[in-house]
């Protein structure tokens, strides 16, 4: 069954993968046998992701544009299509977060989060896949959230933004199921990155509801995230289309438990 998995001979852009789960989910396509082609916007977040994933071993390429920008992104696109090959599998993982409420919060901000995890995961799922439509071939791999299912303090435009996601990739699964074209979602739960680790300490109280909340009883390991997406990358997603696959460790299936109960 192994085959089912196997990504050998696949190009796989992941959008965001410089650092943090876009580089944890890249480094798992790359490990199944994909060719590798990741985007970022920062020079030198680039120059070091590049270094990390080729100390692994893997086959990789970066390419820096804004994916907000449609000329950008569709010069990027036809380019890597040249350069590297077919883009087989499409990781829409770059993102952004503004923790403000909503009464505080200006539409400028509200319309750049929806800009950066919206509109950019439309602009390149548009790029990418009308040559998988053309080629009636091809993955694509929405990075969800579970703010697309739920609210939460000071999230507004991101929740927003995740919610249209959800929505975004069943639709795209609704029009390109026909030409043989998986459109699907991860939602990730919450994970223990570089990002996380001032709040992931005995004590903090934030790490205390996150371990009290999530029925696995700790925070995601970024490596967490490598069987889904293979999975939705491979074979063996191949009847797969418009599901959002959350790994959150249970926090969506559970009202949690009480503050008394340990």
């Amino acid at each position: 069954m192994t085959h089912l998995f196997d990504l050998t001979g696949k190009v796989a852009l992941v959008t965001g993968a410089t650092h943090g789960l876009g580089m944890a989910m890249a480094t798992a396509l790359g490990k199944a046998g994909a060719t590798l082609v990741v985007n970022g916007n920062t020079p030198e977040k680039m120059e070091r992701a590049l270094e990390q994933y080729r100390a692994e071993g893997l086959d990789v390429k970066g390419y820096l544009f804004d994916v907000t920008n449609e000329d950008l992104a569709k010069e990027n696109v036809e380019r890597i299509e040249q350069e590297v090959g077919p883009i087989s599998i499409l990781v829409n993982n770059a993102g952004m977060i503004k923790r403000i409420p909503a009464l505080e919060m200006d539409v400028a901000d509200f319309r750049k989060v929806l800009d950066v995890d919206l509109t950019g995961p439309f602009i390149m799922s548009k790029q990418v896949g009308k040559y998988m439509v053309q080629r009636q071939e091809g993955k694509i791999i929405n990075i969800c959230s579970m703010m697309s299912e739920l609210g939460r303090d000071t999230v507004t435009a991101y929740s927003a933004a995740k919610g249209g996601l959800k929505m975004l990739t069943r639709n795209l699964a609704t029009e390109w199921a026909r030409y043989n074209v998986q459109v699907n979602g991860i939602g990730p739960g919450y994970f223990a990155t570089d990002q996380t680790a001032p709040i992931r300490v005995d004590g903090h109280p934030f790490n205390e509801f996150i371990i009290h909340r999530t029925p696995a009883g700790r925070w995601g390991d970024p490596e967490d995230l490598a069987g889904a997406t293979i999975f939705l990358a491979s074979r063996a997603s191949e009847f797969v289309n418009g599901q959002i696959l959350y790994v959150d460790g249970g926090i969506l299936a559970t009202i949690g438990k009480p503050s008394n109960e340990k």
